[in-house]
């Protein structure tokens, strides 16, 4: 039996910053947030190195931030949405410092802000170097802990979205100590983080299989451009799994890649160097690695003695893995780090079901294309799940009631844990169509054994629209089709449609 709960507010799956901004902009409407794990602890949020992008010091401005957004997107950025992104970023920045996320200061008082590739100016505002996603999560934890409005409830999994007879989204089946119960809610905020884990090898938290696309596509909502799966070009390469993380503001601050014999290979694949945009680096280290030569960061002249100090994340996981980067080069790898793709919504969270609203990685909005710009990830999650909080408070109360619904299966420990080395081995940072195709015979297999699970969905969605976009454009790249086609279409697809298309629809 079911339990059956109403509530009349803002009811939001996920407690990243996406999924806490929604509720704390969701006042003076109550909000209800739903988190498997404890508030704070194990988001992809709170893993985050680099810091948040935005135009907040003199000599910057946000045309040049919309602009190096756009260019990192290869074509497929909304120019609108990168222009809000940028606009309201310098607001969600002191927003977030005025919860109490403590950025690094200039002598001035001012952001102090760092470089990171393809920004064309120093833009991206820190915490102690390589700390911002953990500090900022703990800042707005720790508001919406004390916020009178928002209930937290730790523990809880959606495990589908409940739905009228016409569709609309009234709430979620959740499960909570092997009970499921139902709540229903008049607005519903998908902010379930990314998919990094349907791949062997990631950057993001065991948990991110894609359980919000899932649940979005599986109750019908449009899906935008799930074939963008990006991939961090430097990964701690020392066998842990999750890949610890070497930000990209190493390079920023100097740091070369190198091969094992000491020679630095960048300059050979991109004019930037290791500034290049993630998608290009990435392909330069999976090359490297592919002809055995080797890939390594090295940041012994760039950083050096200060590690500990300016890089205590990189440092602490280096020197638990036996290494010291003052002295001695980091191997690194490319994994599976961020998912351009998701429910598509409008500049207020809105999906194409009316009552369901998504915001940061189970969204996607346009902000990223192909390619999202380095460290705009926290900066989105902040400036978007604002707005969806704010959209989904004005939403009316029910007047129909939700239907019963079926909780979409769980995936076994062996199945997940194959799926993850076949989406890294056909749906990586290569692709082609025998692998594809064999990727997608695999998902079918799996879906035969174990139902539509979430990972299975999730990687049935990415590897349909990799295997019908025919170019190579941003995070997605086929060795079978390795020119960008023109004009550039983006992916506009449903779990109905998935597989059945030939070509992407016309970028608007």
């Amino acid at each position: 039996m079911t339990d059956f709960e109403p509530f009349d507010g803002v009811l939001v799956i996920g407690a990243g910053l996406a999924g806490l901004a929604a509720a704390l902009s969701a006042a003076p409407r109550k909000a209800l947030v739903l988190s498997p794990a404890p508030l704070a602890g194990v988001s992809a949020s709170a893993w985050a190195q680099g810091g948040v992008a935005a135009a907040l010091s003199e000599g910057d401005d946000e045309d040049l931030h919309a602009a190096d957004t756009i260019a990192a997107g290869a074509g497929l950025t909304d120019p609108s949405m990168a222009a809000l992104l940028a606009r309201e970023g310098p607001d969600a920045v002191r927003w977030l410092a005025g919860l109490g996320a403590p950025f690094d200061r200039d002598a001035q008082g001012g952001f102090s802000q760092g470089l990171e590739a393809a920004h064309s100016r120093p833009r991206i505002a820190r915490v102690n170097g390589d700390q911002a996603g953990r500090a900022i999560m703990q800042a707005i934890a720790a508001s919406a802990a004390a916020a009178p409005h928002i209930e937290v409830r730790e523990g809880v999994r959606a495990r589908a979205l409940l739905q009228d007879a016409e569709g609309r989204v009234r709430g979620a089946l959740v499960e909570a100590d092997g009970r499921l119960q139902a709540i229903q809610a008049p607005a519903t905020i998908l902010a379930a983080g990314g998919l990094g884990g349907l791949y062997a090898v990631t950057t993001n938290p065991p948990a991110a299989v894609g359980e919000g696309l899932a649940l979005a596509a599986a109750a019908g909502a449009t899906i935008a451009d799930p074939e963008f799966v990006q991939f961090h070009p430097t990964a701690i390469d020392v066998g842990l799994d999750p890949a610890p993380l070497a930000t990209e503001a190493l390079r920023g601050e100097g740091a070369k890649l190198i091969d094992r014999e000491g020679r630095a290979f960048m300059a050979g694949y991109h004019a930037q160097a290791e500034l290049a945009p993630r998608d290009v680096v990435a392909r330069a280290i999976h090359r490297q690695l592919a002809m055995g030569a080797g890939a390594f960061l090295d940041a012994r002249q760039a950083v050096g003695p200060d590690f500990p100090e300016a890089f205590p994340t990189v440092f602490a996981a280096c020197m638990a893995a036996d290494l010291d980067p003052r002295v001695e080069p980091i191997p690194v790898a490319p994994a599976a780090h961020y998912h351009m793709g998701g429910a598509w919504t409008d500049a207020d969270g809105r999906t194409s079901l009316e009552g369901l609203y998504a915001a940061g990685e189970s969204a996607c909005t346009g902000v990223h294309g192909a390619n999202r710009l380095a460290s705009n990830s926290l900066l989105e999650a902040a400036v978007f799940g604002r707005r969806a909080g704010a959209a989904a408070r004005e939403a009316g109360g029910i007047s129909t009631p939700a239907m019963r619904t079926e909780p979409l299966p769980a995936l076994g420990r062996e199945e997940l844990r194959r799926l993850r080395a076949l989406m890294s081995r056909h749906a990586g940072v290569v692709r082609e169509r025998t692998g594809l195709n064999a990727l997608l015979g695999e998902i079918q297999a799996m879906t035969a054994r174990s139902g539509s699970a979430a990972p299975l969905i999730a990687a049935r969605l990415i590897a349909a629209s990799a295997l019908a976009r025919h170019e190579s454009r941003g995070g997605h790249y086929r060795s079978d089709f390795p020119l960008m086609a023109s004009p550039a279409r983006r992916t506009m697809t449903t779990l109905a449609e998935a597989g059945t298309r030939r070509q992407p629809h016309a970028a608007a």
